[in-house]
C-alpha cells in the first residue's frame, strides 16, 4: 500500500512564524462503490444483507439426536467419549496418501545427500557395506518422514465411535454447505439427491431440512454395510423396527454404474480424502460430476490436506477432459471461490487453507455440554448454460462480490476485511462510513467470516483504504 502524507501549514499574522496545522493521510488503492439500500437491502436488517451466509449454532434435528442417543445407549460402550475424541483427532489429522512418484523423488533426493556426505568424509575398511549403510538409512528416513495413510474400515464398533465422534460437526458443516445454495438459489427445488460417502446420512437430514417439499428420491452410496444399516437406524429413531422419519432414501455400496443418470443434488462429504491416491480421486470428482444435474457440493477438513483435495476436484472439473460427455453444460465455480484462477491462499509465501467455521452443539455425552467449532472447507460447482438456472439466478447474483476469507475486526468507525476476490487477489480493505457509505459500512460491520461482502472494488480512484496481503491490519 501507498501512503501520501500532506502537512498542512498555518502563518501567525504578528511574529509571520510557520506551524504545523494537520497532517492529512491519502491511500493510493482501489475503492469500494457504495451500496444502494433500495436495490439490495429491500428493507431487510443489515445483519441479512444478500451475501450473508453464515448460520447460528446448529443442532441436530431432535429426531437424529434422540435417535442417536437411544443407539448409543443401547450399545453400552465403554470410554465412548475418550474414545470418540481420539478418533476426531486423529480425522483432523489425517493427511493424504504419498504419491508413489514423490516418493520416489524424494529417495534419490536422500540417496544423493548421502552419498555427498560419504564421500567428503569417507571411512576406511567399510567401502564394501556402503550401499547397503545407504540404501537401509534411505528407506529408515523415508519411514519417518512420510506419513502412513491406511484406508479406515468401518465396522459395526468404529460406527459407532464415530458417531459420537463425528455426527454433530458432520451434520453442521454440510447444512452450511448446503444452506448457501439455498440462499443464493432459492428457487432451486431438487428432486434427487445422490450421496457419496454418506456415512452417517447427514446430508440427508441437511437436505431434508432444506429441501423437503421437493425431494423424491435420495441416495446414500457407502462402501460400508455396517455404515449403511447405523445410517438406515438412524432414520428409523434408533429401532430398525420403526418407521423411517424420511421416505424415499435408499443405500447402496457401489455407484449407479450408468453415466447418464443424474441427480439434481451430488453432495460428497469428506468422502475424496478416504481415495488412496490423486488418480483416484480425480476419477471420483469426475464421476460425480458427470451425475451432477445442477449442483455438486464437496466438503472435506479445513486443513491444507483438505482444502488442496478441493482444489485438485476443482482444477480436474473445470477442465474436463472427458472424450465422451453426455451433459454438455459447463462447471462453473458457485463457492466459495469467486472466480476458476489459482486459489490465492495457496499462492502465499505462507501457504494456509481457505476454511471456514460453523459453530454446533455436539451429542449430549456428559452434562458439560459446550458450543463447538467445526472448520471445514468446501466447494460447490453448478452446471451452466441451463434456461433454467439462468431464469432462476437472474438479478440475484452479484458475482464481483468478494468473500470475507478471515474473521472481520470491527474497530470504532471502522471495520478491517480481507476478501477473495474476482480478480483470483486476496485484497484487505478498512471499510468506513465516511469514505463508503453507511449501508456499505453497516453491512461489513455486520458480516463475518465465510459471508460474500456486497461491495464492489474499483481501482481507478483512491478514497478508500486498501492493503495488500502481506501487510498487517
Amino acid at each position: 500500500m501507498s501512503s501520501l502524507r500532506t502537512r498542512v501549514f498555518g502563518v501567525c499574522h504578528h511574529c509571520q512564524s510557520v506551524f504545523p496545522l494537520k497532517t492529512i493521510f491519502r491511500t493510493q488503492s482501489v475503492s469500494a462503490q457504495p451500496l444502494v439500500q433500495a436495490d439490495l437491502l429491500k428493507g431487510r436488517p443489515y445483519r441479512k444483507h444478500p451475501g450473508v451466509t453464515n448460520l447460528k449454532a446448529q443442532r441436530l434435528p431432535d429426531e437424529l439426536q434422540r435417535g442417536a442417543l437411544y443407539i448409543i445407549k443401547n450399545a453400552q460402550v465403554s470410554d465412548l467419549a475418550e474414545k470418540a475424541q481420539r478418533l476426531s483427532n486423529f480425522l483432523w489429522s489425517r493427511k493424504r496418501k504419498a504419491e508413489d512418484a514423490q516418493l520416489r523423488a524424494k529417495a534419490m533426493a536422500l540417496e544423493k545427500a548421502l552419498w555427498s556426505a560419504s564421500q567428503e568424509h569417507p571411512t576406511e575398511g567399510e567401502d564394501g557395506n556402503l550401499e547397503d549403510r545407504i540404501r537401509k538409512q534411505v528407506l529408515y528416513d523415508l519411514r519417518k518422514s512420510t506419513y502412513n495413510w491406511t484406508p479406515i474400515r468401518y465396522d459395526e464398533a468404529l460406527g459407532l465411535v464415530f458417531m459420537a465422534s463425528r455426527l454433530a460437526g458432520g451434520y453442521a458443516a454440510v447444512r452450511r454447505a448446503l444452506h448457501e445454495i439455498k440462499k443464493r438459489d432459492p428457487s432451486f427445488s431438487p428432486r434427487s439427491l445422490l450421496d457419496f460417502g454418506s456415512g452417517l446420512g447427514t446430508v440427508v437430514w441437511a437436505s431434508q431440512s432444506l429441501w423437503a417439499d421437493s425431494l423424491r428420491e435420495m441416495v446414500c452410496v457407502d462402501s460400508s454395510g455396517a455404515m449403511n444399516e447405523l445410517a438406515d437406524r438412524l432414520l428409523r429413531g434408533g429401532d430398525e423396527q420403526n418407521k423411517p422419519f424420511i421416505d424415499n432414501v435408499y443405500f447402496r455400496q457401489f455407484l449407479p454404474v450408468s453415466p447418464k443418470v443424474q441427480s439434481d443434488l451430488v453432495v460428497g462429504a469428506f468422502a475424496l480424502s478416504e481415495l488412496g491416491s490423486i488418480k483416484e480421486r480425480q476419477d471420483g470428482a469426475l464421476t460425480l460430476w458427470r451425475k451432477t444435474g445442477s449442483y455438486l457440493v464437496l466438503v472435506e477438513n479445513g486443513t491444507m490436506d483438505g482444502h488442496s483435495i478441493l482444489m485438485e476436484a476443482r482444477d480436474t472439473i473445470l477442465k474436463n477432459e472427458d472424450k465422451v460427455v453426455y451433459d454438455h453444460r459447463m462447471p462453473s465455480v458457485f463457492a466459495p471461490c469467486t472466480h476458476a484462477l489459482p486459489c490465492p491462499k495457496m499462492m502465499q509465501r505462507l501457504s494456509v487453507p481457505c476454511n471456514f467455521v460453523q459453530s454446533y452443539y455436539p451429542l449430549s455425552l456428559t452434562k458439560k455440554q459446550e458450543n463447538c467449532q467445526e472448520k471445514f472447507s468446501y466447494l460447490i460447482i453448478s452446471r451452466t448454460g441451463s434456461a433454467e438456472q439462468g431464469d432462476r439466478l437472474a438479478g440475484t447474483e452479484e458475482v464481483e462480490w468478494g468473500r470475507l476469507t478471515t474473521p472481520v475486526i470491527r474497530r470504532p468507525r471502522r471495520v478491517h476485511c480481507q476478501l477473495c476476490c474476482s480478480s483470483g487477489e486476496l485484497k484487505r480493505l478498512v471499510v468506513t462510513a465516511r469514505l463508503h457509505g453507511r449501508d456499505t459500512y453497516r453491512c461489513a460491520r455486520s458480516s463475518d467470516w465465510g459471508d460474500r461482502l456486497p461491495v464492489v472494488l474499483a481501482e481507478d480512484e483512491d478514497d478508500s483504504t486498501v492493503q495488500s496481503d502481506n501487510e498487517p491490519l
